[in-house]
This record gives C-alpha cells, structure tokens and sequence, in this order.
C-alpha cells in the first residue's frame, strides 16, 4: 500500500508539471539559440527556434489534456515566448541583415521586441475568449526566423518592412480565431 500511495503521489506531481517542463524547454532552447547566434551559429540559432516552437505548441495542449492549466504556467509560457519567438529571432534577423544599417536596424529589432512584449501582457490580462487580438507572438517569430532563410534573394531594406510589420501586427487590434 505505502509503495502504491508514493508511486501514485510521483505520477501525479510529474504529471502536474508536464506542460511547464515543456514551457521551460522551450524557454531553453530559445536561450540557446540566443546564444550560439551571438557567437555566430546562425543556421543552428534558426533550427532551435523552430524546435521551441514545436515544444510552446505541445505545452498547451499537454496543460488542457491533462486538466492541468494555471496562471503560474500561463505566466511562464509568456515569458518564455519572449525570449523564444521575441528576443531570439529579432538577434537572427540582425546577426544576420540588419546590423548593416546600424542604428535604424537595431530600432527596427527593439521595436519588433517591444511590440512582443506588449502582445504578451495584453493577453495575459485578457480573459480567454476563443480568438487572439493581433498576431501572437509565436506566429510573428516563425514568420521572422523564417524570413531569414530569404535573405539571400530578397533586398536587404526588405527585412526592415518585414520586421516593422511584424510588429506592428502583433499590437494590433484584428481578432484571430484560436485552433
């Protein structure tokens, strides 16, 4: 019986905590992509943010199968998604076109980051109504970290547009449908 209560007791605690171990990995791997693209590893900082994406997409769905939704983790998942789907492609995009322009493409990446930020804390004071007001963040990452693979073909002024519109999107006021 003791053995059974313990066993019990450990799969419910690791069960309650599956969707934050997956909200952490993807608030690691957004680190890690940080910093191998400050050290130059661009090709491996986009693959990581692509991976964090998978791991901010399995999160939810993990906290709603398993009843196991909280603030803490909604609070959790926001700030990981800053640093995955904000900080971490805004550094992408200007590793890897934007710093030629100096300070105009650095306003641009702050800007872009800012607008996140604030996407964020919006719907995190928002009561859940089945829609998203603007572009959520993670989507706006993808688009971004994506957009990397064109710098090759595209004009550099290009991903000042890209990122400005990006921005712009996520603090909008248009209603998305959540799936």
């Amino acid at each position: 019986m003791f053995i059974q209560d313990v066993l019990d007791t450990t799969v419910k605690k690791l069960k309650s905590q599956t969707a934050n171990v997956l909200t952490l990995a993807n608030l690691s791997l957004g680190g890690f992509a940080i910093i191998v693209g400050m050290n130059g590893n661009l090709n491996l900082s986009l693959l990581l943010i692509f991976i964090a994406a998978l791991a901010d997409r399995f999160d939810g769905m993990v906290a709603r199968k398993f009843n196991i939704e909280s603030e803490l983790g909604k609070q959790l998942d926001s700030m990981s998604d800053i640093i995955s789907f904000g900080v971490a492609p805004a550094l992408l995009i200007y590793q890897g076109i934007l710093s030629e322009f100096g300070a105009p493409g650095a306003f641009f990446i702050v800007f872009y980051i800012g607008c996140g930020a604030f996407r964020l804390a919006r719907f995190n004071i928002s009561e859940s109504n089945g829609y998203f007001t603007g572009l959520p963040i993670t989507a706006a990452g993808v688009l971004a970290t994506l957009s990397f693979l064109a710098i090759p073909f595209l004009p550099p002024q290009t991903f000042l547009f890209i990122m400005i519109v990006l921005s712009f999107l996520m603090v909008s006021p248009f209603r998305l449908k959540k799936v």
